[in-house]
């Protein structure tokens, strides 16, 4: 069985994840390990990583792929996130981390990641779930495919990530008033129903929400509503308007506390949740999905033939050779 390896390199964690896939099953998890990282803490206030944020990368990676002795480079497609690849100085970390661990890290541009994430939740939801919405909230920025086949029709990318609108909207993760708060919102609906091309759910539409933020945001509005029991699979307008208030009601210290919030996400969990209510709203969702897959997945998936591929890695916008399966990344 055919197995491959994606090490993903973002704001909070190196994550190496090795998996197998087979004809007619699911992908099935051979080996997993992460380091912890806490890049947004070395950033400048030009997104320039500090030589500690690069320190940390190299550990992190290094550290990530000596894990698996049994483990090939060749195996494993190495790419860095948002923080890395909006960095004014992404040239010199990607070089200075390929010197120190001979693993190139790939860079990806947010329309690819979009295109992933929709790969990875078409195969999740399966091709008789029919039309399909794909809302993705990362760190750096937002990700929004839709589309009827294996493929997105439509894959787009914005700087409205968690930790974007943190650094620039909500200083400290915190909103002073009210007021602020509104503004804050004003400022998100604007500007995504500005951008070209955001599609619009239609009836019979399937909507599905990636990533860590969205998750979190359900399990804490499914702990936090009248229904504990409620499935966590699932976020609503309305759940979301009830968490914001809670998140806003309270700083970091206290949301790391509250269920789903991770310690590390804590200050940029307001963000988030605004982003994903701005989300919903402008393309006309009442409830998402909540789908455990994204780009990593959809990494993995084309890398094991899972999923057709017919544009290849068109989004690869990085130095140095893109690998394909078998091949080196650095």
């Amino acid at each position: 069985m055919q197995q491959a390896g994606v090490l993903d390199v973002g704001c909070h964690s190196a994550l190496l994840t090795v998996q197998r896939w087979r004809p007619g099953s699911v992908l099935e998890p051979v080996f997993s390990h992460k380091v912890r990282l806490r890049l947004h803490e070395t950033l400048d206030r030009r997104g320039r990583l500090g030589k500690a944020g690069i320190k940390s990368v190299q550990r992190g990676v290094a550290e990530a792929i000596a894990a698996d002795p049994r483990l090939r480079l060749a195996e494993v497609f190495a790419f860095a996130t948002s923080v890395i690849r909006d960095a004014p100085n992404r040239e010199e970390v990607i070089a200075r981390v390929a010197r120190a661990t001979g693993t190139w890290l790939q860079v990806l541009s947010g329309e690819e990641e979009a295109r992933l994430a929709y790969v990875a939740a078409r195969q999740w939801v399966g091709p008789e779930a029919g039309p399909l919405l794909v809302l993705d909230i990362g760190g750096g920025t937002v990700e929004v495919a839709s589309g009827t086949g294996d493929q997105p029709r439509l894959a787009r990318s914005l700087p409205l990530g968690a930790r974007s609108v943190t650094r620039e909207l909500l200083p400290g993760g915190t909103a002073s008033s009210r007021q602020h708060l509104n503004e804050v919102r004003r400022h998100l609906r604007h500007c995504l129903s500005a951008a070209p091309g955001m599609p619009s759910a239609e009836k019979g539409d399937r909507v599905v929400a990636c990533s860590r933020t969205f998750e979190q945001l359900a399990r804490l509005a499914n702990a936090s509503g009248s229904r504990p029991r409620r499935s966590r699979r699932q976020l609503t307008l309305s759940q979301l308007g009830a968490t914001i208030r809670l998140l806003a009601g309270v700083g970091p210290e206290r949301r790391a506390a509250l269920p789903g919030i991770s310690r590390h996400r804590a200050e940029q969990s307001l963000a988030g949740a605004l982003v994903a209510e701005s989300l919903m709203v402008t393309c006309g969702v009442e409830s998402v999905e909540i789908c455990p897959w994204s780009t990593r997945e959809g990494l993995l998936l084309e890398r094991l033939g899972a999923s057709r591929n017919p544009a290849g890695q068109r989004g690869y916008t990085g130095t140095g050779p893109l690998p394909h399966a078998g091949e080196e990344t650095g």
